[in-house]
């Protein structure tokens, strides 16, 4: 016996249904928005009451000794001199609020965040927004510059960024496919640079881990418009039959 088409396409729906269900977020705070001691201010190893530093919720920022020097910026003040760190120049095409920002060159601080709920053997993905910018006070180009990623123990290099003096490279996507060797891995970014500089910093947002074979949102979102109109043209024809 044939299974009618419109209980197909339930099923179909119900199926992308299910992966939606199962796109639970891996990353934590990924946007940088909460933190422990307000915004605009030097990172700490651990949560302080110093008014000058702050740690992000989910993360931990160190080099050792202490959060290094690295900072969770608001985009709206970041070329202004209300900033922490003030931006030669800054330009983005969207609203970011927090980023996250590591100057590679002076003691940048390890940013780390354990990933739990992982299954040995598969496949995720991660991405990341990502982009270069030089401090007020300082001259000179800044070359080759980059995140190193860590996940367990693998370690990937985003795309090198390079700019000129008091220059901004605009914000870019990165994605890695990474494996998973246990339940819970470490996720790891550090500022790194090739080449000497005049304070390049490297700044972070948007970090997402998903599943591989989990679709996208708007992949999700455009499937189930498509079954949900496949079956509505399925049962109107039957209703004009």
């Amino acid at each position: 016996m044939r299974i009618p088409s419109v209980l197909l396409s339930l099923f179909a729906a119900a199926t992308l249904s299910a992966n939606v269900a199962h796109a639970v977020p891996l990353v934590s705070n990924g946007s940088f928005e909460r933190t422990t001691n307000q915004t605009n201010k030097q990172l700490s190893s651990s949560p302080s009451d110093d008014k000058h530093r702050t740690t992000m919720v989910g993360w931990t920022s160190s080099n050792g000794n202490d959060g290094g020097y690295n900072f969770v910026l608001d985009t709206r003040l970041i070329h202004t001199w209300d900033s922490a760190i003030w931006f030669k120049k800054y330009e983005s095409d969207v609203k970011r609020g927090n980023v996250f920002a590591s100057d590679a060159l002076y003691h940048p601080g390890t940013l780390t965040q354990t990933i739990t709920g992982l299954m040995p053997g598969a496949a995720y993905v991660l991405s990341f927004d990502y982009a270069l910018g030089q401090q007020v006070g300082f001259d000179g180009a800044n070359p080759n510059n980059y995140w190193q990623v860590g996940f367990g123990s693998s370690i990937r290099d985003a795309g090198k960024l390079s700019i000129e003096n008091g220059g901004f490279s605009g914000w870019k996507t990165e994605k890695m496919m990474f494996t998973a060797t246990s339940v819970q891995q470490a996720l790891s970014f550090l500022a790194l640079s090739s080449s000497p500089g005049a304070p390049p910093f490297m700044l972070l947002d948007n970090v997402s881990l998903r599943a591989a074979d989990v679709p996208e949102p708007s992949s999700i979102s455009m499937l189930l418009g498509g079954v949900g109109l496949l079956g509505f043209m399925v049962h109107r024809k039957r209703a004009r039959a």
